[in-house]
């Protein structure tokens, strides 16, 4: 019985030995890991962050804005000293838009013999029309308007002669009046007639130009 006791201290107490080296050796890698110097966390100067009190302002660059002038001194039309010139330099190649060939058309029937600047006055009696409430809001529609222009039949333009040197000025002369390349003398005016007629109309409205056989009133 003695001996059983003393072979169970035995057992025990070398347990005891066993759990104590083996807490020793698990403490002593906990141990180590904690010793071992931390990496550094510093930033090299270079990549340093900035901090600063004041808000930034980064200015930005300034847009293009577009311009109002839309003349192009490369183009002839643009350097032209007078009307003569403008309507050489203006090209009449191409085919017209339906506005445009009313516009040009008002100028051939209406006004084709005239010099250049009274058949201009023709041309912007008929965008002054347009931009009046008084009267359509379309080239063609001023023309084709009933009982206005003598040269329109049952509502429909007769057609010029395409080849015509006249037909060509006209072209011309619509582009430079659609554009406003060019000042006319009719300034705001919203009626004209021939000098050897006196429709009853013209004594109510104040005359504004008068161009070789052609008077213009607003």
């Amino acid at each position: 019985m003695v001996r059983k006791t003393m072979t169970a201290s035995v057992a025990a107490v070398a347990a005891g030995i066993i759990v104590t080296f083996a807490g020793a050796e698990t403490s002593g890698a906990f141990a180590q890991e904690s010793d071992s110097a931390p990496e550094s966390t510093e930033l090299p100067d270079e990549v340093m962050p900035v901090f600063v009190a004041k808000p930034v302002v980064q200015p930005i660059p300034a847009e293009t804005v577009p311009s109002d002038d839309f003349s192009d001194m490369s183009d002839p039309a643009a350097s032209a000293t007078s009307l003569r010139a403008l309507v050489s330099a203006t090209p009449t190649d191409g085919a017209l838009s339906e506005e445009l060939h009313c516009l040009a058309g008002a100028v051939y029937f209406e006004a084709r013999g005239e010099p250049l600047d009274g058949q201009l006055a023709v041309a912007q009696v008929v965008i002054n029309r347009s931009e009046s409430r008084q009267f359509p809001a379309s080239y063609c529609g001023v023309v084709h308007q009933r009982s206005q222009f003598s040269f329109v039949k049952n509502g429909r333009m007769p057609s010029p002669r395409q080849g015509s040197s006249a037909w060509q000025r006209a072209k011309a002369i619509a582009r430079i009046a659609h554009q406003g390349m060019w000042q006319s003398e009719a300034e705001d005016s919203l009626y004209f007639h021939a000098n050897y007629v006196r429709p009853g109309w013209s004594r109510s409205k104040q005359a504004r130009a008068r161009i070789n056989t052609h008077i213009f009133y607003r």
